[in-house]
């Protein structure tokens, strides 16, 4: 093999994993499941470092632009029974009912609803989708050593204009996003305490930072698991109205 040959076919792969797509395709590779199963701990900190501790569970069929998810308050009571349902779709924004057993019915949350934050929490209602790499354009904007930043457009409905992802060269996670609108960053989200289970990284550390309110989410995972046997029937709104 000739010098020349050896240094192309060496370079190649470098070439490949900077190129913004390929490493946000790679990214969505490694963190694909069949199913996702995470019970957790918020702890909302508002104005005063008051602290409103939240405990929820997640449940999740399928995996990016083509699954469909629930997650429900257990505690404390005045939330416990609360819940989400999330259909989402490879090629647009999510559908999203949220139910409210004091009240006995579901409420559809309307696309220009997304914005607003999800029962106290200071995560919206579009932070809780999961969309497919496909929906959106990429332009790395730096390499920070043992990280990429790439710059995040997306293509459909969004409240966002775009978001920066710091992705770990090492083994592809997302370890910090920020988000913008017109007026500048609404939202950031650090990613920590990482741990591989059934070989995907996770991180068991969630904390979400709403710069517009001054406040923040910390959320944990208890417990984790992947690839689970769950039926598609856990998955709608008699599901979802059963489950208070």
């Amino acid at each position: 093999m000739s010098r020349l040959l050896a240094a192309v076919l060496l370079a190649a792969p470098l070439a490949r994993a900077q190129d913004p797509r390929q490493i946000m395709e790679e990214v969505q590779r490694r963190q694909r499941s069949e199913s996702q199963h995470y019970e957790g701990t918020l702890e909302v900190i508002g104005g005063g470092n008051r602290i409103a501790t939240k405990r929820w569970v997640y449940d999740r069929l399928g995996s990016f632009g083509n699954s469909k998810a629930v997650l429900r308050f257990t505690a404390p009571p005045e939330v416990k029974g609360v819940g989400l349902l999330i259909v989402n779709h490879p090629d647009r924004a999510s559908d999203q009912w949220m139910w409210r057993p004091e009240i006995g019915r579901e409420q559809r949350i309307a696309l220009q609803d997304r914005s607003t934050r999800f029962f106290g929490t200071d995560f919206s209602f579009e932070d809780l989708e999961e969309r497919d790499v496909g929906q959106f354009d990429f332009k790395l904007e730096g390499d920070e050593g043992s990280a990429w930043k790439v710059q995040s457009i997306p293509k459909k409905s969004s409240q966002y204009t775009h978001s920066f992802l710091w992705v770990k060269k090492d083994n592809y996670t997302v370890v910090k996003s920020e988000s913008y609108n017109k007026k500048g960053l609404v939202r950031s989200i650090d990613y920590r305490d990482f741990d591989q289970v059934k070989s995907i990284w996770t991180a068991r550390t969630v904390e979400v930072n709403d710069v517009t309110r001054n406040s923040r989410t910390i959320l944990k995972y208890d417990k984790l698991e992947y690839n689970l046997p769950v039926k598609d029937a856990d998955f709608t709104l008699d599901a979802l109205r059963r489950g208070s």
